[in-house]
C-alpha cells in the first residue's frame, strides 16, 4: 500500500518524505478524444452526433465504449511500467459524468473505465494524476474543450463554473481515498482573458474539493494554455494548499512550422532553454513546486513524408532529448504528450494493417492534405488558400495592437484564421464523411474496429520510448 504524495515546498514527496520525481505521459484521446489522436475531424461531441445518426444510438454508445474498454488496458500499462515511467495523467471529459441538458445529475457510469484504468496502474504501480481536459462551455477555444467555438464560453457563463466546480465535488469524494492517484488537475489549458477568472474558479475549486478530500495533490495550470503566471497571487503558496503549479512546455523545434530545423546549435538551444525558464518564473520567484503537464513533439509519417522521415524524426528525437536534460538538471516532474495515438506523437500507435486504420486510410490522407487538424498541422498543400485571408486581415487592420487579440501571442492572426477556417469550418464538413464509414456495420465489426486500438495491435515507437528509457535509468542512478 502506497502513501498520499504531498507538496514540500518545491518538490513531490511521499509519506516519509523522500522525493518522488513523477515521469510519465498524458492518456490523450481516451476519455476526452481529440481529432489528431484517433483521426475524426472536429470535435468529440460533432462525431457522436453523427455516428448515432448513422448506427442508430445503441450501437454507436457500443462502440465508443469498446473503444475505450480496448484503448488502454493492463496490457499499456504493463508496458508502460517497462520503460521506468511512474505517472499518468489521464484526460477526462466531463461529459462522461453529466450530460448538458441535465447538469449536476451525476452519471456513475463515468467512473466505470476510469476507475479500472486508475487500478491497473496502480497494480504496476503507476500513479495517476486525473485532468479535467474540457469543461462545460469550453475553457479554451480550442478543439480539445469538444465545445466547438473559439469563444471559451467558460468565462463568461457562472453557471459552466458552477458545474464544473460541482464535478470535482464529486469526482474528489469517489477518489479521496486512492492513494495511487497523485492528484487532480483541475482545468487543462486555461484560457481566460482577464486573467481573475481563472484566480476565482481556483479559489472555488480548491474548496470544492479540500471539503471532501484534504489529501491530493492539485496541479493548477496556467493561464493561456498553462504559459503564463502574471494574473496568480502573491500568495498563492499559501492560499492553496499542497498544490503544483503546471506549464506546458512545447518547444518549436518539435514540429512542422519550427524556423528552421533543429540542428543543437547553441542558439537553438538557448531560446529552447529561455522559453522553459520563462514559463517557470514565476513558479521559482515564489519557491514553488513546478510540474509540466504536456510537452513533446510531433513525427513524420512514411505515408505522408516519404524518405524524409527517418531525418526528420531523428531531429524531434534530439528535440525530446534535449528538454529532458533540462528538466533532469531541475529534477522536474513532467508528463509527455502523449501515450498513444494512430501515428504522429504516440509512444505506442495504432498499426496500419488494423481495420480502423486500413477503413480511414484514404481519409486521414484527405484530412492531412486539407490541414483539417490545427495539432502539428503541416498546411503546404492549402497554405495558398488560407494565406489571403491573413493578408486581408493585416491590410485592412493595420494597427498591430488590434490584431493581437487573445489568446495572443498563443495565437497569432495565422494561427487564429487556422482554427476557424480550418480546424473549426472544414472539419465540420468532414464530419459526416468520417460517420458514413461506419454506415452498415453490426456489433462484430464495431468491436474488431475498437480492438485496433489494443496495445497487442499497436506499434512502440522504438526512437522516442528509447529515449524515455534511458533518461528514466539515468535518473535512476543519481
Amino acid at each position: 500500500m502506497t502513501s498520499f504524495l504531498k507538496v514540500d515546498g518545491t518538490r513531490i514527496v511521499d509519506e516519509s518524505g523522500r522525493e518522488i520525481i513523477l515521469r510519465g505521459a498524458g492518456l490523450g484521446g481516451w476519455m476526452t478524444m481529440e481529432n489528431f489522436i484517433s483521426g475524426y475531424p472536429g470535435c468529440e461531441f460533432q462525431i457522436r452526433e453523427a455516428l448515432a445518426k448513422v448506427l442508430g444510438k445503441e450501437k454507436s454508445e457500443y462502440f465508443f465504449d469498446k473503444f475505450l474498454e480496448h484503448f488502454f488496458a493492463e496490457p499499456d500499462a504493463a508496458f508502460f511500467k517497462s520503460l521506468g515511467l511512474n505517472c499518468i495523467r489521464i484526460a477526462i471529459n466531463y461529459r462522461h459524468f453529466e450530460d448538458d441538458l441535465r447538469p449536476r445529475v451525476l452519471n456513475p457510469e463515468g467512473f466505470r473505465h476510469l476507475d479500472r484504468v486508475v487500478a491497473a496502474c496502480a497494480k504496476h504501480g503507476i500513479y495517476t494524476i486525473l485532468d479535467m481536459h474540457t469543461a462545460p462551455g469550453g475553457q479554451n477555444g480550442g478543439w480539445h474543450s469538444d465545445a466547438g467555438t473559439h469563444i471559451a464560453n467558460f468565462w463568461i457563463h457562472k453557471d459552466f463554473q458552477d458545474r464544473l466546480v460541482w464535478l470535482w465535488t464529486e469526482i474528489a469524494r469517489h477518489y479521496k481515498d486512492e492513494t495511487w492517484i497523485a492528484g487532480y488537475n483541475p482545468m487543462n489549458e486555461p484560457a481566460d482573458p482577464r486573467h481573475s477568472g481563472l484566480v476565482n474558479f481556483y479559489d472555488r475549486v480548491h474548496a470544492a474539493i479540500r471539503s471532501v478530500d484534504s489529501d491530493h495533490i492539485l496541479f493548477l495550470d496556467g493561464n493561456t494554455y498553462a504559459t503564463d503566471f502574471s494574473g496568480f497571487p502573491d500568495d498563492a503558496g499559501t492560499r492553496w494548499t499542497n498544490t503544483a503549479y503546471a506549464i506546458h512546455d512545447y518547444s518549436l523545434y518539435g514540429f512542422p512550422n519550427a524556423p528552421e530545423p533543429y540542428a543543437r546549435t547553441e542558439e537553438q538551444r538557448r531560446r529552447m532553454n529561455r522559453s522553459y525558464e520563462k514559463k517557470r518564473a514565476w513558479i521559482d520567484e515564489r519557491g514553488l513546486c513546478a510540474w509540466n503537464g504536456e510537452w513533446g513533439p510531433v513525427y513524420a509519417r512514411k505515408e505522408y513524408e516519404g524518405d524524409a522521415m527517418d531525418e526528420i524524426n531523428e531531429r524531434r528525437y534530439n528535440v525530446l532529448n534535449d528538454q529532458l536534460e533540462l528538466y533532469a538538471k531541475d529534477r522536474l516532474s513532467w508528463s509527455i504528450w502523449l501515450y498513444k495515438d494512430i501515428g504522429f506523437q504516440g509512444m505506442a500507435y495504432v498499426s496500419p494493417d488494423t481495420p480502423y486504420r486500413r477503413l480511414f486510410a484514404d481519409f486521414l490522407a484527405k484530412k492531412y492534405r486539407l490541414a483539417a487538424d490545427s495539432w502539428g498541422a503541416d498546411d503546404k498543400y492549402v497554405r495558398d488558400v488560407y494565406r489571403p485571408i491573413v493578408q486581408l486581415i493585416e491590410d485592412n487592420v493595420p494597427d498591430e495592437e488590434h490584431r493581437r487579440l487573445y489568446p495572443y501571442p498563443v495565437w497569432t492572426v495565422e494561427g487564429r484564421v487556422a482554427r476557424l477556417a480550418r480546424c473549426m469550418l472544414i472539419s465540420e464538413f468532414l464530419v459526416g464523411e468520417w460517420a458514413e464509414h461506419f454506415r452498415g456495420m453490426e456489433e462484430g465489426d464495431l468491436e474488431r474496429l475498437a480492438e485496433s486500438f489494443k496495445f497487442e495491435n499497436c506499434i512502440e515507437r522504438e526512437g522516442l520510448n528509447k529515449v524515455l528509457r534511458n533518461h528514466a535509468e539515468q535518473a535512476r542512478s543519481v
